[in-house]
């Protein structure tokens, strides 16, 4: 038995038509992905999310536990990105509402409200006056709904871009003209103000837009995430699982806390990143090496969330030696999350 027969054994009707159409290599002819098609919205992933949809376009409540969210343009995007993941299309009456709600928010410069919440405020008491994430978490369900060519969604993708730091990454944000403060675990490789959370959600951002995830932006701030070659077997997968609802969509800058190798897997095939940069290479024969029996990924916290992980991963690695213009002059050097303090004797 291989991952075939195990993932299209799986009860999931919306994980079936993903192996058909994105491994299998079947089109949208197919009479049992028409069949799928049919019942799709039966899915449990689905079916429970689509009923609590308020007559705005918004959403409260992200996950299966009904874990709701202070924040209805937050939770609305996580529930577009996970409708969209389950391959609804960007006409989608569900997906149209809950984008034009974010679209309704949105301030004239093309940025949302910095949020207003425990991390919201910095450790010196001061207000961030400007936080990335304010823009690249609805921008992300806009984006990876189908809806990055909007002109409004363009904007948002301006603002962004001049929100960068010199050195290509996003910092925590500011507090006037000071930078915010900078936890270890966040920390950037080769940058003093990066903040790898800001920056993942950057990026990501940039990943659904068909000429951004090309763009100069793009390749340096993957670059940057890249030199952080650490390998948290604990966490892969956690994104996925976090985007089909097994795990809540919790924290501001600790939204990124847990450093996800599947995430970056996709997000260097997003960029158009190959193997022939020795990082990437690497990584794909990392997850050559802990691919477990039958072709399976385990999720290690929660096994049952495991068959979404390896078609993850698998189409990530399906994609990722397709390009062939990567190129990269970032040296490889070691990271250290916290610093070690230099000792005074």
């Amino acid at each position: 038995m291989t991952w075939v027969a195990l993932l299209l054994a799986n009860r999931s009707q919306v994980l079936r038509r993903l192996v058909l159409t994105e491994l299998l290599g079947r089109s949208e002819n197919d009479p049992e992905v028409r069949e799928l098609d049919s019942i799709l919205e039966d899915d449990p992933l689905l079916g429970p999310l689509l009923g609590k949809q308020s007559h705005d376009g918004s959403w409260k409540e992200t996950d299966y536990g009904d874990y709701s969210s202070k924040n209805k343009i937050r939770a609305t995007s996580f529930v577009l990105q996970r409708l969209a993941y389950a391959g609804l299309s960007s006409d989608h009456p569900a997906i149209r509402k809950g984008v034009e709600y974010i679209f309704s928010k949105q301030h004239r410069d093309g940025s949302w409200s910095v949020p207003q919440s425990y991390d919201g405020v910095s450790l010196d008491g001061g207000a961030y006056t400007m936080i990335p994430l304010q823009t690249s978490i609805p921008l992300l369900g806009i984006s990876a709904s189908g809806h990055s060519e909007d002109e409004r969604a363009e904007l948002a993708y301006d603002w962004l871009t001049e929100r960068r730091l010199d050195d290509g990454s996003w910092p925590t944000g500011m507090i006037g003209n000071v930078f915010g403060y900078q936890a270890g675990y966040r920390r950037m490789p080769n940058s003093q103000w990066g903040c790898r959370t800001n920056t993942t959600l950057a990026l990501s951002c940039l990943g659904y837009h068909p000429r951004r995830s090309k763009s100069e932006e793009a390749r340096r701030a993957l670059n940057m995430l890249l030199v952080r070659e650490t390998r948290d077997r604990q966490n892969v997968g956690f994104n996925v699982a976090r985007t089909v609802g097994y795990e809540p969509h919790r924290g501001h800058f600790t939204y990124h806390a847990r450093f996800d190798p599947a995430l970056i897997l996709d997000l260097s095939w997003r960029m158009g990143a190959d193997t022939s940069d020795s990082r990437v290479a690497d990584l794909v024969d990392w997850f050559s090496d802990i691919q477990g029996s039958y072709g399976i990924w385990e999720y290690v916290p929660r096994p049952e969330v495991s068959h979404w992980v390896t078609f993850d991963i698998l189409r990530s690695l399906s994609k990722t030696d397709m390009n062939q213009d990567w190129v990269t002059e970032e040296v490889r050097t070691p990271f250290r999350a916290y610093r070690r303090k230099r000792k005074r004797f």
